[in-house]
């Protein structure tokens, strides 16, 4: 498996809309802390050790 850097997520908008949502009325620090853990729940969903290895050096260069 490789890492998909191609729109891939139906509906974007509505999906950007909903994170934002997950955010609203959070302070900076719970913020942050819920972006850790959404990271480490897609992490484990994707599994794949290369996959995780090449989306850390995508998000660094990008």
């Amino acid at each position: 498996m490789t890492l998909n850097l191609c729109p891939n997520i139906p509906d974007p908008d509505g999906f950007y809309d909903e994170l934002l949502a997950a955010h609203q009325g959070l302070s900076k620090e719970e913020s942050e802390a819920f972006n850790a853990r959404l990271i480490l729940v897609l992490a484990n969903h994707i599994g794949e050790r290369s996959v995780l290895t090449e989306a850390l050096k995508a998000a660094r260069t990008r």
